[in-house]
């Protein structure tokens, strides 16, 4: 399961009206690499693969593929603005650690 604030569903809303596709899904997942041992990815995706899992909150279909959802189930996607600018912000309960940078994370072996 992936959560998403409120915060969230308003910018990804935002980037689907400037992408003139409301129907876009989100694609949430993860890569091996970055500073802390993996990193996570966000795009958005019309094509839904086999065995990717598809969830509903707050009305934005998210798309996750097998993979990434052991790491990343029960993450809450957030959004926030600051003096450096805005982004989406992960809040993972399976990482053991961050990076400062908050996109790379660290899981137990």
């Amino acid at each position: 399961m992936v959560n998403l604030s409120k915060a969230a569903v308003s910018e990804i809303r935002r980037l689907q009206v400037k992408r003139d596709n409301q129907a876009a899904r989100l694609r949430l997942g993860v890569q091996a690499g970055g500073c802390a041992q993996l990193y996570y990815t966000i795009d958005f995706d019309d094509e839904i693969n086999p065995g990717d899992h598809i969830y509903e909150s707050e009305g934005i279909s998210v798309i996750v593929d097998t993979s990434s959802l052991n790491y990343i189930n029960g993450l809450m996607l957030d959004y926030a603005e600051d003096l450096m600018g805005g982004g989406f912000r992960f809040h993972n309960p399976n990482a053991l650690e961050s990076c400062g940078c908050g996109n790379s994370f660290r899981v137990e072996a």
